[in-house]
């Protein structure tokens, strides 16, 4: 086959390709006679979310077990009494030599156990008891009294109306409460501050705690996770749409064990340790409606 006969058999291979390439420009670009596309619709904006704070509710267990009612103690003094009643007498002159001073003190302390479970006249008390006649000057060589002395259950504090001390109360669970000042009004609430940029809720917690009570205290945060919400709502809905229509507040269980609370008098005024039933009066209403949940009564 010649030269012209190739050529001849490719030109109308070459046309269909420039007819194709055409077409396909003709699809790719805009109609005539029409406009370009409007752009697409911008979003609006979103409306801002809440304001994150969290408080510690912040407790001192008690330290202290609690008084029994009548009833409870007339139950254990009557259990008190069979037990007793019940027992195999200790072989005493087995152990101690007799006139020995260990015998007097073994005699001491059964006539002890004795009137705690009898009352006095009965047991190691009565006349005939072994060890009834130890004088005043055998008591001296021990030196103890034969009477048990206990310390009462008020505190100081409890007398003096002292509600910074951590010692009142002691059979009761203490809540720290601090008093501080939001314009012209000077409020009583907890430990409470604002959640930064990227910040764990339980670390701020522990930054706001120490920043408002100092780092003279050790505490443990009980938990990562909140134990309740509080929502505060501003009294007239907000204009400005950058200001937040809501502040929430997430309450994170703590205890103290050591250590004492140093106000710096600025951000905080005042602090005091109170009850369940000593907050309520100091907060408002709707605060101690929103808190009044997540207090013990004990």
């Amino acid at each position: 086959m010649s030269s012209r006969t190739l050529l001849a058999s490719c030109r109308p291979h070459s046309k269909g390709v420039r007819s194709l390439r055409r077409s396909l420009a003709t699809e790719a670009g805009p109609a005539p006679g029409t406009s370009t596309p409007p752009p697409p619709p911008t979003r609006p904006k979103q409306p801002p979310r809440a304001s994150l704070q969290t408080s510690v509710i912040l407790n001192r267990s008690p330290i202290l077990t609690r008084t029994p009612t009548l009833f409870e103690r007339a139950y254990y003094s009557y259990q008190a009494r069979i037990q007793r009643a019940l027992h195999n007498p200790f072989p005493y002159d087995f152990y101690f030599k007799q006139g020995s001073l260990l015998e007097s003190k073994f005699n001491l302390e059964e006539r002890r156990r004795d009137r705690k479970a009898f009352g006095p006249g009965f047991g190691a008390d009565s006349r005939d008891a072994p060890g009834a006649g130890v004088t005043a000057e055998d008591l001296k060589k021990f030196g103890q009294d034969e009477e048990e002395n206990t310390v009462s259950r008020t505190h100081a504090s409890d007398v003096s109306g002292d509600v910074k001390s951590l010692d009142r109360k002691g059979q009761r669970n203490l809540y720290l409460l601090l008093q501080r000042k939001e314009g012209d009004k000077q409020v009583w609430t907890l430990p409470q501050g604002a959640v930064e940029q990227g910040e764990l809720l339980h670390k701020a917690a522990e930054r706001d705690l120490q920043a408002a009570c100092g780092q003279a205290m050790d505490t443990w945060i009980v938990s990562r996770n909140p134990i309740g919400l509080y929502e505060i709502y501003p009294p007239t809905p907000p204009t400005d749409p950058s200001i937040p229509p809501k502040t929430s507040v997430f309450f994170f269980k703590a205890h103290i064990m050591a250590g004492q609370v140093h106000a710096d008098g600025k951000s905080v005024l005042d602090f005091a340790w109170l009850t369940k039933e000593e907050i309520e009066p100091r907060v408002d209403k709707k605060y101690w409606n929103g808190i009044k949940d997540m207090l013990s009564d004990f």
